[in-house]
């Protein structure tokens, strides 16, 4: 009876660990998705952008996108859009699409992007874009997070924290 209580115990704490093992694998950072993950819900969202009109993320399909959840109240997050700007301008003369996702008052945002323009796009993500953060892998809610999706819409990156250089010249030689 003792030996079949432990068996069964270690069968259970072993299914458990392979589970979280599991899902741990499943949402590491830069882990490719599986088939299939271009149809994640990111992709049927519409935002509002500063000067009020809706931008559709369906409409960003097709080619690399790189998604930048920040806010105006984030230091790391205003240290690394200069970066993020010289990037996009460096590279979307090759096909690449950035996109920024404030995660703030849009009043905020409006002031912000008035005093430091940026040459990409930028939406206001309020709660929403908090959700849409946390369903794309950033578990903790934590600001920075960037996204890196291919043309196809798979995930291919993710990094919650400041990018550096070198993040984003990796990425840019996966594409």
């Amino acid at each position: 009876m003792k030996r079949r209580r432990w068996i069964y115990g270690s069968a259970g704490l072993a299914a458990g660990a392979l589970g979280a093992l599991s899902a741990w694998w499943l949402h590491l950072p830069g882990k490719i998705q599986p088939a299939g993950a271009h149809s994640h819900p990111f992709w049927a969202v519409s935002l509002q952008t500063p000067g009020g009109q809706s931008l559709a993320m369906a409409s960003l399909r097709g080619r690399p996108l790189l998604v930048n959840f920040w806010a105006t109240w984030c230091p790391p997050c205003i240290e690394e859009l200069p970066l993020l700007d010289a990037f996009h301008q460096a590279h979307r003369n090759r096909g690449w699409q950035m996109l920024g996702i404030a995660i703030d008052q849009p009043s905020a945002v409006r002031g912000w992007m008035q005093r430091s323009p940026l040459s990409f796009p930028v939406a206001l993500g309020g709660l929403e874009g908090s959700q849409m953060s946390q369903a794309l892998g950033n578990t903790s809610g934590g600001l920075p997070f960037s996204v890196l999706f291919a043309g196809s819409g798979d995930i291919l990156e993710r990094k919650l924290g400041q990018l550096s250089a070198d993040d984003l010249e990796r990425w840019a030689a996966r594409l």
